[in-house]
């Protein structure tokens, strides 16, 4: 029992190192101004959609943290409105005294300078009105909207995780690189992020998590451990989710020829599970050598730029009176 232990042990450790420098291949040294901001095609287009939108996006992060976490955010297009509001937390607004939250019209689906976003929720049509209204409400009531702390929270995630437990009927699933998903504040138990299930949290640091939408997860020093049964899924810091493409829950279909979260196709969904099968290939070198008795092969990770912050200037707008 004891060697079945150090092995797992060994297995996952060398595993997420093997992660890191995988991960540390898709991070650039591009400069923030200079990367694309180009819409990723996964959502419809506003001016030709007349029924109403909600969804959550993540994408990896600016710079070396990119390597570890994504940036969350949520975007809704109420019926007959012809663009999208997006509401986001912005770190570096805090540190200027600013409120972190921003609301503003930009696309939904927007690459966040270079890193393709993945779709986390898509609902569409009847009934969405007032999805909506309830996510601006959680938006603007969000407790921490004057701090922000990298690690363990309040952070992006955090402010996603907060919206997502107003509409559960989204069944938001974060995944494991949303740091700060869990931080919940001085409250210790309460509902999972996706708002379903129960969560015990320490300040973001420790906790444990089960519900019917996330399955089964550990937090370890802000870093999340998980398997999720009800949607066959492995998660793990740094690589995320690893598992058949998630069914987003209850979504429309997509417009003709634009990629989703499901499809087998895409830029965002070839390179994501590209990069699941690279990932999954090497913890299998590794645990076979581990198993074995062999020495495993980790290979050397590259240093990689520091990120920076994104000086832009934005004034949250109102929601159109139909969804206040």
């Amino acid at each position: 029992m004891a060697r079945l232990l150090r092995n797992t042990l060994l297995t996952l450790a060398t595993g997420a190192l093997v992660a890191v420098a995988v991960l540390a291949g898709h991070v650039t040294a591009q400069d923030w101004r200079s990367a694309s901001r180009e819409p990723a095609g996964l959502a419809p287009d506003a001016a030709s959609t007349p029924e109403a939108v909600v969804q959550f996006y993540a994408a990896r992060t600016v710079g070396i943290k990119g390597i570890a976490g994504v940036h969350t955010w949520v975007a809704v297009k109420p019926s007959g409105a012809r663009e999208y509001t997006v509401y986001e937390i912005m770190g570096w607004r805090a540190r200027r005294g600013l409120s972190a939250l921003v609301i503003r019209n930009r696309a939904p689906d927007m690459r966040w300078f270079g890193a393709e976003p993945e779709l986390l929720a898509d609902r569409r049509g009847a009934g969405v009105d007032e999805l909506i209204r309830r996510v601006d409400s959680a938006a603007r009531g969000y407790p921490w909207q004057e701090e922000y702390t990298l690690w363990p929270g309040p952070n992006s995630n955090t402010f996603t995780a907060w919206v997502a437990r107003a509409v559960p009927e989204l069944e938001v699933d974060l995944p494991p690189t949303a740091i700060g998903k869990d931080y919940a504040g001085t409250r210790i138990l309460g509902t999972a992020p996706s708002g379903s299930g129960v969560q015990f949290s320490l300040f973001g640091l420790a906790g444990l998590l089960a519900s019917t939408v996330e399955g089964l997860e550990v937090n370890v020093l802000g870093l999340s451990f998980g398997i999720n049964p009800f949607d066959p899924a492995i998660k793990l810091p740094l690589i995320g989710r690893i598992g058949p493409a998630r069914a987003l829950a209850k979504s429309a279909a997509a417009p003709s020829g634009a990629p989703t979260a499901t499809d087998a196709t895409g830029p965002a969904a070839t390179s994501g599970q590209a990069l699941a099968a690279k990932v999954a290939s090497e913890l299998r070198s590794v645990s076979n050598a581990v198993s074995a008795g062999g020495p495993a092969s980790v290979p050397v990770i590259a240093d990689a730029p520091r990120g920076r912050g994104v000086p832009i200037a934005v004034t949250p707008p109102p929601l159109p009176a139909a969804t206040r």
